[in-house]
């Protein structure tokens, strides 16, 4: 691995982008190759077995084309696959993201949390033990939220569909928690749509733990880019269209 090398940053589809810019402001001399696997989203509705065969054929493509470092912007494929890949690619600084339990409870301190999530991150045992570690120090109300990812992939997050979904999973909650884990890497994006739901909630996510992640393990493995790299960002897509790759941008321009 040389420090001239990218960082790979992947996900089901275009929510890890939410992650990206986490990453680019915290190491902006960085070059990143962004890959969403739109073709294959959601992976929160795929087996175990599905999400780390997707997962790995990603990282070996990364790999043999120079990677020095992986971020699984996904808590679904961290779940599934990240003690795999690791095993797999032993000294790559490979970071996952995971539903930011933690930082939620300690801000509330025994208060109320919602926790949304995919169906699949909710079921597997790495969120489970985070729930065992962390659940007690609040009340913890978990919310598998079917069919959001599918409604932000299509772009349009005023659309009435995805405000309707959005009160059907979590309206009963409005003015019952104080604290939401936004346990998918998609639903940054739409923190405004879920206040109008909820109220007024603190959000929280695994975005900013990634990017604190990374900076800390390329700079014990001497894998930083020189301060005065010019960073850069590429993205790309299982859905390689010129309309695709243009919705990624104009997802990497929202604040999150």
């Amino acid at each position: 691995m040389s420090k001239d090398g990218f960082v790979g940053v992947f996900d089901s589809g275009l929510g890890g982008i939410s992650v990206l810019e986490r990453l680019v402001a915290e190491l902006p001399h960085e070059h990143f190759v962004f890959f969403g696997d739109s073709a294959n989203a959601p992976y929160g509705d795929r087996t175990v077995d599905e999400i780390r065969a997707l997962s790995t054929g990603i990282v070996d493509r990364f790999v043999a084309e120079g990677a020095k470092a992986i971020v699984i912007a996904c808590n679904t494929a961290t779940s599934a696959s990240a003690s795999y890949l690791r095993e797999k690619y032993r000294g790559l600084p490979i970071v996952g993201c995971e539903p930011a339990l933690k930082p939620a409870a300690l801000h509330s301190h025994g208060g109320r949390i919602l926790v949304m999530a995919t169906a699949a991150t909710l079921r597997l045992e790495k969120f489970r033990n985070l729930l065992e570690e962390w659940g007690g120090e609040a009340e913890v109300t978990c919310v598998p939220c079917v069919g959001l990812v599918q409604l932000i992939e299509g772009g349009d997050l005023d659309a009435p569909e995805l405000h309707d979904l959005l009160w059907r999973l979590v309206g009963r909650y409005r003015g019952q928690v104080d604290s939401v884990v936004l346990g998918c890497t998609h639903y940054p994006f739409i923190k405004r749509q879920i206040a109008d739901v909820l109220g007024d909630v603190a959000f929280f996510d695994g975005g900013e733990g990634a990017a604190h992640q990374l900076a800390r393990l390329l700079g014990e493995d001497g894998l930083l880019a020189p301060a005065g790299a010019e960073g850069s960002v590429e993205f790309r897509s299982s859905k390689s269209t010129p309309a695709e790759i243009e919705l990624y941008r104009r997802f990497f321009a929202l604040p999150v």
